[in-house]
């Protein structure tokens, strides 16, 4: 939301998004993006980290959930950084290892992994590409 934002700040001729409030249609939109989002993967995703990658019982993803939240809380705490994806799935791998660490299936991981390192360039191409159309569209 905040690069469409920024993109018809641009088109607008403003240099700046000081003082720039979201419109309700964007709030609405990115709500019903998500959303959509959810229910398509959300269930795939959930079958790949909770059975594929670590078969889990319900104690155990419990576990994996507290451990993850106490993660997210206390990294807040301190103002850092931090992917709510990666926690998670990292607390659901300890969780898997403490049965014993073949219980993990590392192929799942090593997908995961190769996915969330190619989100970096992936995403820089396309708000590169992203930034250019907007350009054209405010120069003509």
């Amino acid at each position: 939301m905040g690069v469409m934002l920024l993109g018809i700040c641009m088109v607008n001729g403003s240099s700046s998004t000081a003082g720039v409030k979201f419109p309700l249609w964007m709030l609405l939109l990115g709500s019903c993006t998500m959303a959509l989002g959810t229910s398509i993967g959300g269930k795939k995703i959930i079958k790949s980290v909770g059975m594929d990658m670590v078969r889990l019982e319900k104690y155990q993803g419990f576990s994996a959930d507290m451990a993850g939240a106490a993660c997210l809380l206390g990294f807040s705490l301190f103002g850092i950084p931090v992917s709510t994806t990666h926690t998670k799935t990292t607390a659901i791998m300890g969780v898997g290892a403490v049965k014993r660490l073949s219980a993990i299936n590392f192929g799942v991981v090593k997908d995961m992994v190769m996915t969330w390192v190619m989100t970096f360039p992936g995403c820089g191409i396309i708000g590169f590409l992203m930034a250019k159309l907007f350009m054209m569209l405010v120069h003509g």
